[in-house]
């Protein structure tokens, strides 16, 4: 008899923090903007009880989430929301990345603004995630040989730039420069071009020489990862 009374306290006990879980449960939304981002925290009645704004920073980020109790959170796809996702996941919330294309309500309400959004963002998660069709973002480490991806390509644009302007300037003054791959371009080129020319080219030239040895810097990099970067476009987002 005093077991069956244990268990029975036991369930009651069970059954009680499951519905302080489901009563007490919050939901979040965060509109992220580039250096402020809105957020709304509803309850579990769908009540708005706070509306603030934080830095879109790690600093300000962690002080506004890091020390809440596990919440659900909803932000939507963009610049920051890779890291904004594994941070607030860190601190243990439930975070919903929210596609951009399933969330064109937001953009067509006639009443927008950052605190809306955030809003809409909040009431969407908390009534069905699955309305927001969420999106996984690639791991921070893939998310890192993406990044190096970029930089090489910006480097490698910036250099042909240079580049063409280079041979722009020789060609308006009647002459050219030899023919090469933009990586063996360089002040050696200025050979046989008059000395004026060869004063004003060789700054450029210059230039063009430290983009190609940083864009070999990226490639000897890369080599040391094999098959890292190829798996990044096989990737999330």
């Amino acid at each position: 008899m005093q077991k069956e009374t244990g268990m029975k306290k036991h369930k009651v006990a069970s059954w009680k923090r499951q519905r302080v879980g489901k009563t007490d449960a919050i939901t979040i939304g965060i509109d992220l903007g580039d250096r402020t981002s809105q957020y709304c925290v509803l309850n579990a009645k769908g009540e708005v009880i706070e509306r603030a704004a934080v830095t879109t920073t790690n600093k300000g980020m962690a002080q506004a989430f890091g020390s809440r109790r596990q919440s659900r959170v909803a932000i939507e796809v963009g610049t920051h929301s890779p890291w904004v996702s594994r941070l607030l996941k860190s601190f243990g919330h439930e975070v919903i990345v929210a596609n951009a294309r399933q969330v064109q309500l937001i953009s067509k309400n006639s009443r927008k603004s950052d605190k809306l959004d955030a809003e809409v963002l909040a009431r969407l998660a908390r009534v069905d995630p699955e309305l927001l069709r969420p999106i996984r973002h690639r791991g921070e480490q893939a998310q890192a040989h993406l990044a190096a991806i970029r930089v090489r390509a910006a480097l490698i644009e910036a250099r042909t730039g240079l580049v063409n302007a280079a041979r722009g300037v020789v060609k308006s003054a009647g002459e050219r420069l030899a023919s090469c791959d933009p990586d063996r371009m360089g002040v050696g080129h200025l050979v046989g071009l008059g000395a004026s020319l060869r004063g004003t080219l060789e700054p450029l030239l210059q230039e063009i020489e430290s983009l190609t040895a940083r864009i070999k810097g990226c490639d000897h990099k890369s080599s040391r990862s094999p098959g890292n970067i190829r798996n990044v476009n096989s990737s999330s987002r």
